[in-house]
């Protein structure tokens, strides 16, 4: 029998022109669609690489430029020199500021704000107030918390009494013994009639006061009045007693002492001071979980790194460092 040799396909020919095989193939729709497929998947994950296993931390550096551009915006607010416990608090400052804004950006806070790094952190700030306001206290949670913490709810003595003023403008070195002399003559008299009233100078503010605290009254006359006219006996004339303006002769009309509320009188603000507690316990509590997910790394601090700064020429006032 007779072979024949079987003869190569002949290439295809498109518009006249022959065609190989491997072009035949490179225009089949499916070798496109593997390629872009190929193309797409390669593509992705160089722009998104996964992370490396095991890697739990990220890593904060601040170097010594870093701490004396604290120092500097610091000086730029019109202080003298920090301290190194005021750098090392602007520091930690820094370092919760950057820990807050990468978690802020890592819980997706970052979407469709405009104002994006002045805010991530202040929101961080807020989910924690948020969680502390949603909580709800039982009586029995703020008479513990208020049995803790009465103090901060002390009431102060609140005094009512009238004055004699004497001016050491009108009695100069004598104004006291003039004050002295008054005592006699108004000891045993109502300090209603005339006649005590016109015992005294003319003084440019009350020559009653009706509810005074000891605060207020050291704001007024001095803390030395102020001390001594909560000691003074009402329902009689006792004194001198000097003040930042001269000399006076006092009348106690009543003294309510100072007390601690009880918790009926004060559980609004109980209740408010108990959320005020549980915010920065949240705060912290969170803060201090973050943070264990980071290395920070800081320069050690070095007052002699910013002994020679100068204020920059006109910033005074515009940055708003703060050591907390």
């Amino acid at each position: 029998m007779k072979l024949f040799p079987i003869a190569p396909e002949a290439p295809v020919r498109r518009g006249g022109v022959a065609e190989s095989p491997w072009q035949k193939a490179l225009g089949e729709p499916l070798i496109h669609f593997l390629v872009v497929g190929a193309a797409l998947f390669g593509g992705y994950h160089v722009l998104n690489p996964e992370p490396e296993a095991g890697a739990g931390t990220q890593e904060i550096v601040l170097t010594r430029d870093d701490v004396r551009q604290l120092a500097i915006s610091w000086l730029a607010q019109g202080r003298s020199a920090p301290t190194r416990e005021q750098v090392q608090a602007l520091v930690e400052q820094k370092v919760t500021q950057e820990i807050l804004f990468r978690e802020a950006v890592a819980l997706g806070l970052d979407r469709d704000d405009e104002v994006v790094k002045r805010r991530l952190a202040q929101k961080m700030d807020f989910l924690a107030a948020d969680v502390a306001a949603l909580q709800e206290p039982t009586d029995e949670q703020l008479k513990t918390w208020f049995n803790r913490n009465s103090q901060s709810f002390a009431l102060p003595a609140h005094a009512s009494f009238r004055h004699l003023y004497f001016s050491p403008d009108r009695h100069g070195g004598a104004t006291r013994d003039v004050a002295a002399a008054a005592l006699a003559l108004v000891s045993g008299k109502s300090p209603d009639t005339a006649e005590v009233a016109a015992m005294g100078d003319p003084f440019m503010f009350q020559n009653q006061y009706p509810d005074a605290t000891p605060e207020q009254m050291a704001k007024q006359f001095g803390p030395q009045f102020s001390s001594a006219l909560f000691q003074l006996t009402p329902g009689r004339w006792e004194g001198p007693v000097q003040s930042g303006y001269g000399w006076h002769l006092v009348w106690i009309d009543a003294i309510q002492p100072g007390r601690i509320p009880t918790f009926a009188e004060v559980k609004p603000g109980v209740k408010a001071g108990w959320i005020d507690d549980q915010y920065r316990e949240i705060k912290r509590a969170s803060l201090d979980e973050m943070r264990s997910r980071y290395v920070v790394v800081t320069p050690a601090i070095d007052p002699g790194d910013w002994r020679d700064l100068q204020v920059p020429a006109g910033t005074g006032g515009q940055l708003e460092v703060s050591a907390q």
